[in-house]
């Protein structure tokens, strides 16, 4: 005699159980070159607090985001190196020895599995070289999609059946490689040492990443895509038109977001060397922010960071006129904006300024902690985790939950 067991929810696919009624998004957005603090943070703690330049710029959503002063990722340190971790929070990103755990979007992602047609858009403007922030669980940095007009023809241009088709037969036999290579590797790993055994074990994660990817992009292949919301943007070319490109590139973001594309999107912006084509700058940002204190650096400072969260906050305001099943699209979407440097003038890597913005909180207004000794910043990870339907309780050098945040 059988005995069924009862539908578990560990016995669903991870799509069905990842889905919820109403679904969360994450935008984590990182300007590597700091912020001025100055202009940034509030005196008062708590909702009643006088706001800042930089935030009278956000007043319109003040009821919806919250700013946090002393934050910082523990042992996260290197000065600018520290832009490679600002999603991981792993430790000593400047050391030779360095390997990135897994980024908090990438996490994200995993954990959602294929609900979407892209598990996560990984975005950036003007980087050069191997710039990122974007690591997959094995530890390889995500290759970040520069072009808005490519990333748009991702996720709208359907392509004939015969593409379609070739398309499907390309993943199907990139799935027959790794199983080759696969099945090689594992024969070579019986006689290898256990410096070579680590690598290896290195190299079936990043296979494994590989795998999960094949599978769901040959799941969606054949499903028709949305019908696209605005016409194709025309990419800008210029690293100085920086304000544009970012514009840009969030005005196709907001698209992939209310078409449900994708739930998960990190952008990286690289102001490093660029003269942003901003009214009254004529230096480029890093001589800048070593100012001395000196007015007219701290002016264009101000100017370019004042452009940049200008741009955050038509980006908000973007989100906030997209309906979705009698809410908006805003109150659906935590996004992230933040710095790896706490000031950029003494290359200091704490006491970051960041705040969230979105995503149904209750939002606290100014949340302050110890400046000097700094509470984590992981802890705010796990709770925008937690608000994407993932009960995870431990991210990197968290020690719990975002304390004074409510989801």
């Amino acid at each position: 005699m059988a005995i069924a067991l009862p539908t578990l929810e560990a016995m669903l696919p991870r799509v069905a159980r990842a889905a919820t009624p109403a679904p969360r998004r994450m935008v984590a957005i990182q300007t590597n070159m700091g912020i001025l603090p100055q202009h940034f943070f509030p005196k008062e703690a708590g909702q009643d607090y006088a706001l800042t330049p930089y935030l009278e710029i956000l007043k319109a959503h003040r009821s919806k985001f919250t700013v946090f002063s002393g934050v910082s990722h523990p042992d996260v340190d290197g000065a600018h190196e520290a832009e490679r971790a600002f999603l991981s929070a792993t430790p000593h990103p400047g050391s030779s020895a360095f390997k990135s755990t897994i980024s908090l979007d990438q996490l994200a992602a995993e954990r959602l599995g294929a609900i979407t047609r892209f598990g996560s858009f990984t975005l950036a403007i003007n980087a050069e070289g191997n710039q990122g922030m974007s690591f997959s669980r094995s530890g390889v940095k995500v290759p970040p999609e520069r072009s808005p007009a490519a990333l748009y023809r991702k996720m709208f241009l359907q392509g004939k059946t015969t593409e379609v088709e070739d398309r499907l037969a390309d993943l199907q036999r990139g799935r027959s490689l790794l199983d080759f290579v696969s099945d090689r590797a594992k024969t070579l790993n019986k006689d290898l040492s256990p410096a070579d055994r680590r690598r290896m074990d290195q190299y079936f994660s990043a296979v494994r990443d590989l795998e999960v990817q094949l599978q769901q992009a040959q799941e969606w292949e054949r499903k028709p895509k949305p019908k696209a919301p605005a016409p194709e943007p025309a990419d800008i070319a210029e690293s100085k038109k920086l304000i544009e490109r970012v514009r840009l590139m969030l005005d196709v973001v907001k698209m992939g977001l209310e078409t449900d594309s994708t739930r998960v999107v990190s952008l990286f912006i690289n102001t490093f060397s660029v003269v942003p084509e901003v009214p009254g700058v004529k230096e480029e940002t890093h001589s800048l922010t070593h100012h001395g204190n000196r007015p007219e650096s701290l002016d264009q400072l101000f100017r370019i960071e004042s452009a940049l969260f200008k741009t955050l906050g038509g980006f908000l305001d973007s989100l906030a006129g997209v309906k979705e099943e009698g809410d908006n699209l805003f109150d659906r979407t935590m996004v992230l904006y933040g710095t790896p440097m706490g000031s950029a003038n003494s290359h200091a890597n704490t006491n970051l300024p960041v705040l969230l913005a979105g995503g149904g909180f209750k939002h606290a207004g100014h949340l302050a902690f110890d400046v000097k000794k700094n509470y984590p910043l992981p802890n705010l990870y796990v709770s925008m985790l937690n608000r994407m339907g993932l009960p995870l309780d431990k991210f990197a050098s968290s020690t719990g939950t975002m304390r004074g945040l409510e989801g």
